[in-house]
């Protein structure tokens, strides 16, 4: 029945986490993401300067209009409509860049271990993996009044033997979170401990 079950989240984990290399008696029991705050962010700050951009045009139309001499008049209009575009469609592309590379950094829990997906740029990406065993301590850390009102921190998880810590920012409840990931770990050391002890 336990092996079941076992089968029946392996299954589901190979569907909704595709990316994932799942081994056979492995399943996703939770998927942490960054806070949507700071998409929120990301595209406020391009709306602003698209606002910006917009209102320093309509006061340069304005203000050049009925001009024929001068270095901003009729004439020279359409080549700075030509620029203010190219600085919408830099503006666009920038977010969206932020966006893809925000979102690319995400950590999954499974039953074994944690699996960290971290991207710095469109073309700059790792994986880190680490066997749920091997972690000796999970904390989060908030900083300032904004992390604590929407709810959002940095994991840290710390291996044991080389000592390497691991961080996870902006991620979204990590009170909820921790406390997921320190069951997760204290489930498998058990276990470990159980077979261990079997095969001695």
């Amino acid at each position: 029945m336990k092996q079941d079950l076992l089968k029946v989240h392996h299954a589901r984990s190979k569907k909704d986490f595709p990316e994932l290399q799942l081994k056979d008696d492995e399943y996703v029991a939770l998927a942490v993401y960054r806070s949507k705050l700071g998409l929120m962010f990301i595209w406020g700050v391009a709306g602003l300067a698209i606002i910006l951009l917009t209102l320093a045009m309509v006061l340069v139309t304005i203000s050049a209009s009925g001009q024929t001499n001068g270095l901003l008049n009729n004439n020279s209009l359409p080549y700075l409509y030509l620029i203010v575009i190219v600085l919408f469609g830099a503006i666009v592309l920038m977010a969206w860049i932020s966006t893809v590379v925000y979102k690319g950094n995400r950590l999954y829990v499974t039953n074994k271990r944690l699996i960290q997906y971290e991207q710095t740029s469109l073309t700059a990406k790792s994986v880190n993996t680490i066997d749920l065993v091997s972690v000796e301590d999970v904390s989060f850390k908030q900083k300032g009044l904004t992390d604590q009102i929407f709810q959002i921190g940095l994991l840290r998880m710390s291996t044991v033997g080389d000592e390497t810590t691991y961080t996870f920012k902006y991620a979204a409840k990590p009170t909820d979170e921790i406390e997921t990931i320190s069951y997760l770990i204290h489930v498998a050391k058990t276990r470990r401990k159980i077979k261990n002890a079997d095969d001695d």
